[in-house]
């Protein structure tokens, strides 16, 4: 086994995946770590990504802060930007470990998927436009089984959703699937964590975030002139705290929100890396607090 495969650490939000790869990068010597964080790509978008750069230390990290706020960053580009950030790292023998819990990033990466760069289609957009979320979701669970909500979280996504399936459709040669030649790896780390404590800690998280000003950090972004839409689009904290600093929810409706949102978000991250284990993956699960979480992963990499 090459002593710089890559290594993946993933889990659900909360549950202190950051702070466990960058120990296990430590504990390496020579680990840089590549995010699979579907919105911490984005700069000035700290709070609300929980981005936590101070977590990183001394340790390289990469594919965080690499695209304007209010641009749409895709699956096609972050498989193009992963692969080429780990064959660099590799190519300076040091370590790359693939930290996140966007599980459609981790997967795809993993597989190899090969993925064509879907153009926009103006007339379908056209054609979309004025419809409901409903009218959407309809619309794309009628081209392809919807596996989780994140391509209907909003209208915005869900016209994107179409407009690549149309593509697809339209493009049957280009359509993604196993590719050739997957990306070797080590082991995939999970960070387990229970329903309660997981529960406890986005709560808590949420508070500290919010006391941190991440509101103010929403007011800045639109201040900048970034469109509500393209907020709102990220969904999660950008969209409940931009309903919010527009005045369309209150302060209480909004943290309400937000905390059921983050909650059902964490369970369909679960969802996904059971998915995984079900189509081939093995993930071998430490506890969050386990005080040999290194020392286990360290064996499980074959150091």
């Amino acid at each position: 086994m090459e002593n710089n495969q890559l290594i993946v650490v993933t889990g659900p939000t909360a549950s202190g995946k950051t702070r466990r790869a960058v120990e296990l990068a430590m504990a390496l010597g020579n680990g840089e770590i590549v995010s699979a964080d579907s919105r911490q790509v984005y700069r000035g978008m700290d709070l609300g990504t929980g981005k936590d750069l101070d977590e990183y230390g001394t340790v390289p990290y990469h594919l965080i802060d690499i695209r304007p706020a209010g641009s749409k960053y895709n699956l096609y580009e972050y498989l193009s930007d992963a692969c080429r950030a780990i064959s660099e790292i590799q190519q300076r023998g040091n370590r790359p470990i693939l930290c996140g819990g966007t599980g459609l990033y981790v997967e795809s990466l993993l597989k190899g998927l090969a993925l064509p760069e879907v153009p926009e289609n103006p007339e379908l957009r056209a054609s979309l436009k004025g419809k409901s979320l409903e009218e959407l979701t309809e619309i794309l669970a009628a081209m392809k089984t919807l596996h989780n909500t994140t391509d209907v979280d909003t209208c915005a996504r869900a016209i994107r959703a179409i407009e690549i399936q149309t593509y697809y459709q339209q493009h049957p040669e280009e359509a993604p699937g196993q590719a050739s030649k997957p990306i070797p790896y080590s082991a995939i780390i999970g960070v387990n964590i229970d329903r309660e404590e997981r529960r406890r800690r986005i709560q808590e998280r949420l508070i500290s975030r919010l006391d941190a000003g991440m509101v103010d950090e929403v007011r800045r972004l639109l201040d900048s002139g970034i469109p509500a839409d393209d907020l709102i689009y990220y969904g999660l904290e950008y969209k409940f705290l931009t309903l919010y600093a527009l005045g369309k929810i209150t302060r209480e409706e909004m943290e309400r929100d937000l905390l059921i949102a983050i909650h059902q978000f964490a369970k369909r991250q679960m969802t996904w890396f059971r998915g995984m284990e079900r189509r081939g993956f093995h993930i071998d699960w430490i506890d969050f607090d386990d005080p040999e979480f290194i020392s286990k992963s360290l064996s499980l990499i074959g150091e």
